[in-house]
């Protein structure tokens, strides 16, 4: 019965969530993903987890992207992100080079305090341009030691936890110091929600909304299956590459089709989706496994994630990469692509989920590569 409560309280808390939003400017300035992200960490954190809250935790994360990518891809526009691609694979490029460089530096300040730091190194490398899997396939490439690996994925989420936090925050803020501001393509269409004291879920249940977004729905959930099928029929079992590679062409092709880029709301129901697995996914953090676990390495990994950030946004100040289209490709190298249309919201700039999800994409074709390439030139 506890689990079914925890079920309920992952689907149905994003409505308490946008209902604060447009009820509270307070709250409408913060952003309804920060507030989801901050109400998974507090619940995890604070002992409100029963017993074998893993399962749902991961059954939500699991499937709320698949279901969110698609609706929020209806409605975008593919010709507008076409003039942007340019400057995301520099923005790319850039965070790669960054995130090596500073692989290499920790690699000779760390190297007499940690065992098997070639090994580390690679699946630093591996996982900082591409994702979880590259680690995981790296690790078995190297017969890294299994205690090594989960303790550095431990501090990876941790650590992931803390830069998302960042850059869903004062990020943005902050790096528009330094970069110049992005240059939206339609004005009209970049904010994730209506503006302030709107609403853009008024009306949802309507019949001309809510039966035309059901109709998504069940598209959205059809290109889903047909993603996972593809998955398991190419690789014989569940492969992030595959599915976003896929969940994303397939999600584009249904963009361009005028009747269904023309249905209203799709974004804000992708949104939705995209609140739960927020909730869900930083309720998995747990703060308290960092507690004595390989502190050396926990120092490595910080200079990694925090480091290579700092080098991307210097490199991209010098060649002139404006501030969301930085973050976006940080964030999907650093964190993978399930997390772009977070931060993406968190920035109110859904053009720019295209651009992370592509980055996303290409690294977890690139990581591999890398990661086992630089673990054998340090060997």
């Amino acid at each position: 019965m506890e689990k079914v409560y925890l079920l309920f309280f992952f689907i149905f808390s994003p409505l308490a969530i946008l209902y604060l939003c447009h009820r509270y400017r307070f709250f409408n300035k913060v952003g309804a993903v920060v507030i989801a992200y901050i109400t998974g960490l507090l619940a995890g954190n604070l002992g409100l987890m029963p017993e074998g809250a893993g399962q749902v935790q991961e059954v939500m994360t699991s499937a709320s992207i698949p279901i969110a990518l698609p609706l929020l891809l209806f409605s975008l526009d593919i010709r507008s992100w076409l003039k942007m691609a340019g400057k995301t694979m520099l923005s790319m490029i850039l965070g790669m080079a960054s995130a090596i460089m500073v692989v290499l530096a920790g690699y000779f300040i760390f190297r007499n305090f940690l065992p098997e730091i070639w090994k580390i190194s690679g699946m630093m490398v591996g996982v900082y341009s591409g994702g979880t899997p590259n680690m995981a396939s790296i690790q078995s490439v190297l017969q890294a030691n299994p205690e090594t690996y989960i303790i550095l994925n431990t501090h990876d989420i941790i650590l992931g936890a803390i830069y998302l936090a960042f850059l869903m925050t004062v990020g943005k803020k902050f790096f528009s110091l330094f970069l110049k501001p992005y240059r939206f393509e339609n004005p009209d269409r970049k904010t994730e929600f209506a503006p302030r004291g709107s609403d853009p879920y008024k009306g949802f249940f309507q019949k001309k909304f809510f039966f035309p977004v059901l109709g998504s729905l069940g598209l959205s959930l059809l290109i889903a299956g047909i993603s996972i099928g593809l998955s398991f029929l190419i690789t014989g079992r569940v492969s992030m590459l595959v599915i976003i590679l896929s969940i994303t062409t397939l999600g584009l092709g249904a963009s361009m089709v005028g009747r269904i880029n023309r249905i209203e709301k799709t974004f804000e129901t992708g949104m939705y989706f995209i609140l739960i697995f927020s909730l869900a996914v930083a309720s998995m953090a747990d703060i308290q496994q960092l507690a004595g676990a390989a502190p050396g390495l926990f120092l490595y990994v910080a200079m990694v994630v925090f480091g290579s950030l700092l080098v991307h946004t210097i490199l991209c100040k010098i060649f002139r990469v404006d501030t969301d289209t930085m973050i976006i490709t940080s964030t999907a190298l650093i964190c993978s692509p399930p997390f772009v249309p977070v931060v993406a919201a968190a920035l109110k700039n859904k053009e720019i989920i295209i651009s992370g999800l592509a980055v996303g994409i290409a690294g977890y074709a690139i990581g591999n590569y890398l990661g086992i390439g630089i673990a054998f030139i340090l060997k």
